[in-house]
């Protein structure tokens, strides 16, 4: 099984499949990207010559392309608004789906892709590859193993000084759904939330800030931006509160007047231990009556990683467990249920930002 060869279609051929998902697959030696779909049909054509197998097909229509039954497997690529009907088409063509983060724009979207995913029987997962470092995975699990005991606040942070990104459509609301809280805040909240393991959220308060964004004088590291553009929120910012009465500080900016910048990051606290990604790993807590530090030295060098995947690579390792979940008919590390409570939450600090009210959870 581990030799069957996977059929992989790309739909969007944009920044985030040049720069993650087709590379990642590329690595793969049981995996042949057969075709390639994009509304600009020259980038289709590149990403064929570059990654594609010598009689790869190039659509400007992704429904031509959902319609080879050869094809087993569609990585969902496209701006954020397009992810939910774009899914839910290629689940119920028969395919199995990787849909870049976030899984949607709003959590009515989301629940149609449960839906499909549940109907068609196929697997779907969504693109939170910051789980895959090797830091992210040895603080889980330390999780899993009891360290921390009850996690009982956590600090989920994407914070940016001057990263503004000023290509394709991040600055646009209607395409996007929002700015770093949706783009990079995501990632934090993801993470966070998979090393507590809770997905049940009961409120939350939210802000969110147009405070630069029309700034001439900028000092952007990708360069200036359209200020008239710039239709999104610079940062945001939610403080959510679970059934379970745990709490979580979410940290989300593009840009901001502030030194210390960390993104796809976490910080957790519990009656046992407290641990973050700050620095490496660092676990700490008291034993033997005193403060302890440990920070594990996470050298690759001896460990067993799937084939063809860098261990210090976590966008390889992504796509190396999820052909390996459908190679062996295994769960993927994001389940799509998990990746729904994430945009439940986003959804939330943003209506509340809106109404400047708390925002209650169903």
């Amino acid at each position: 099984m581990a030799n069957r060869i996977v059929k992989v279609g790309i739909i969007g051929c944009g920044g985030i499949a040049n720069g993650k998902h087709m590379p990642s697959l590329a690595k793969l030696p049981n995996v042949q990207m057969v075709a390639f779909c994009d509304i600009i049909v020259e980038r289709a054509e590149a990403a064929r010559a570059k990654y594609g197998t010598p009689d790869a097909k190039v659509y400007e229509d992704y429904k031509e392309l959902l319609a080879d039954e050869s094809i087993e497997v569609v990585h969902v690529c496209t701006p954020n608004r397009s992810h939910s009907f774009i899914t839910v088409d290629a689940l119920d063509a028969g395919k199995h789906v990787m849909c870049e983060k976030p899984m949607a724009i709003n959590s009515a979207e989301a629940r149609k892709m449960l839906d499909a995913q549940k109907r068609s029987g196929k697997k779907l997962t969504i693109g939170y590859q910051s789980r895959q470092s090797m830091g992210a995975q040895y603080l889980k699990q330390e999780a899993v193993d009891g360290t921390f005991g009850d996690i009982y606040y956590a600090k989920a942070t994407a914070l940016r000084r001057r990263a503004v990104p000023t290509w394709g459509v991040f600055l646009n609301e209607y395409e996007q759904g929002g700015g770093p809280l949706i783009d990079i805040g995501t990632h934090s909240l993801d993470l966070t939330l998979w090393i507590m393991d809770n997905y049940k959220p009961k409120y939350c308060v939210g802000t969110t800030y147009h405070k630069l964004n029309k700034d001439t004088n900028q000092g952007n590291a990708w360069g200036n931006w359209d200020p008239e553009k710039f239709t999104v929120e610079d940062s945001a910012f939610g403080f959510v509160v679970m059934e379970n009465g745990a709490t979580i500080n979410l940290e989300s900016a593009w840009a901001l007047n502030m030194l210390d910048v960390r993104e796809a990051t976490t910080l957790i606290c519990g009656t046992k231990a407290g641990g973050d990604l700050y620095d490496g790993v660092r676990i700490n807590g008291i034993r033997n009556n005193a403060q302890y530090l440990l920070k594990p030295n996470l050298n690759p060098q001896g460990a067993a990683f799937y084939e063809g995947a860098n261990p210090g690579d976590p966008a390889s390792m992504e796509a190396a467990q999820w052909i390996n979940a459908i190679v062996n008919d295994t769960d993927p590390c994001v389940l799509p249920e998990q990746a729904y409570t994430v945009t439940r939450i986003l959804e939330g600090i943003y209506e509340s930002a809106k109404t400047g009210q708390p925002y209650y959870f169903d």
